[in-house]
């Protein structure tokens, strides 16, 4: 029944919400990300809204990810952006989304890269920030992966005027298991050169 799937799609979110709950309430990071795993493993397993087909391979084996490099994160200072900026998404079926350019942070060394943070006008809004970087369409999905999206709450936390980010925790999106997803990929500001060996891979 319809009501059935929309029902399942926002346990979805709250189960996801409620695993970056936890990760944040953990002290150790490490600890943290092995939680997230074990979170994500056993939705993608065993939730109706699992974007992985009944006879998916990683069903069994869990998502693959690179080990933990705490070098990695980083907690950040979000810079105002230098100009207004509105992008039109499409996502298929749903239309578009609107992402409106919230401001920039600067990945330190060996990054070395200053990526846009964004803030999607749906739902009732949230930070975004996509990556595509050096690993993409090799050992990571081509279109990019997810260090955080709010709107599903998919959130390591921060300060004031801060943002935790972990590439860690950096996910591939829905459509990276199953085309009928449609996701908001990398623009042009969310692209770097370095290969992020760190989060989820192929």
């Amino acid at each position: 029944m319809v009501s059935s799937r929309w029902l399942e799609l926002a346990d979805w979110r709250r189960r996801v919400a409620e695993l970056y709950a936890a990760v944040r309430a953990e002290a150790d990071p490490r600890q943290g990300h092995a939680l997230w795993r074990a979170g994500r493993d056993t939705l993608f397993r065993t939730h109706p809204q699992s974007p992985l087909g009944p006879a998916d391979p990683l069903r069994g084996t869990g998502l693959p990810y690179w080990p933990y490099d705490p070098a990695l994160r980083f907690e950040l200072p979000l810079a105002a952006a230098p100009e207004p900026v509105r992008l039109q998404v499409p996502t298929g079926a749903d239309g578009t989304t609107t992402m409106v350019l919230a401001g920039r942070v600067e990945l330190p060394p060996p990054l070395e890269a200053h990526v846009d943070v964004w803030w999607l006008e749906q739902y009732a809004g949230g930070l975004f920030l996509p990556l595509r970087d050096g690993s993409a369409g090799s050992t990571s999905y081509g279109g990019g992966r997810y260090a955080i999206d709010t709107a599903k709450g998919a959130d390591l936390g921060g300060g004031p005027g801060t943002l935790v980010i972990d590439l860690n925790f950096l996910y591939h999106p829905s459509c990276r298991y199953d085309a009928t997803w449609q996701c908001p990929l990398a623009p042009p500001g969310n692209t770097i050169p370095a290969a992020v060996e760190a989060g989820e891979r192929l």
